[in-house]
């Protein structure tokens, strides 16, 4: 199983692997049936963008249509959700999405949120056909997972949006670099994911990396950790 694990490691930090497969590529180191990876919250569309078959993104339409369910509710709290039994033994309250999950061969969910830093922008979700537990260490390596399929994920986003580099100006590549330690700093980020969040928050309040670079080095943007959870403070 390790070497599956490092596999699939492998091919999600692979920029160049194709998001249809992003899905599949979990499923060779965890043991669930299916899998999907969807877009939603504050500032992506809602979007199914990898699924391993018709059931697993039938649980995610589900969920968008209704307006609840797992995904929702990962990407609310920034923690994953189990559910071994979710059609006899639920154990949250999303009354329409367990009376619509009835109807499918769908017997537990396992939901990891998509995260950069303090940007939420989706859900990997992970059903078994029957009751079923996820083990810890299947539990670690499917948020492993989560984490490089988030990056993907945020490129992915910039690149639709059209997403400039930073700038070819020299000043505002420099201010740009050292907002980016000012979060590594703050939030104990890799410099790839501090950058990445600097680019997401660009795009979610339709400004440029510059500008909120230096709203974070002026110290009107700061990021804080607080039970585990990343926050903003501005």
């Amino acid at each position: 199983m390790d070497d599956a694990f490092d596999s699939a490691m492998h091919g999600l930090a692979d920029r160049r692997a194709a998001e249809a497969d992003l899905a599949s590529t979990v499923l060779r180191a965890v043991p669930v049936t299916g899998a999907s990876v969807s877009t939603l919250g504050g500032i992506l569309e809602k979007e199914t963008i990898s699924s391993t078959d018709p059931i697993a993104a039938r649980v995610d339409e589900l969920q968008f249509d209704l307006g609840e369910g797992p995904c929702w509710d990962v990407v609310a709290a920034g923690r994953p959700i189990f559910e071994p039994e979710i059609q006899t033994r639920p154990r949250h309250r999303w009354p329409a999405f367990i009376e619509a999950i009835q109807r499918e061969p769908v017997g537990a969910i396992f939901a990891f949120p998509l995260s950069i830093g303090t940007l939420r922008i989706g859900a990997l979700d992970l059903y078994h056909e029957g009751p079923a537990e996820l083990s810890d260490e299947d539990a670690r390596r499917a948020a492993a997972m989560a984490t490089l399929i988030s990056r993907y994920v945020m490129r992915r986003a910039l690149r639709l949006a059209g997403e400039p580099d930073p700038s070819e100006h020299r000043h505002a590549r420099r201010v740009v670099h050292q907002a980016t330690g000012f979060v590594i700093a703050q939030l104990g980020l890799s410099p790839e994911d501090a950058y990445l969040l600097i680019q997401g928050q660009a795009l979610a309040q339709g400004r440029t990396m510059n500008e909120i670079a230096h709203d974070i080095i002026d110290r009107r943007l700061s990021f804080t950790t607080d039970d585990g959870r990343i926050e903003e403070e501005s």
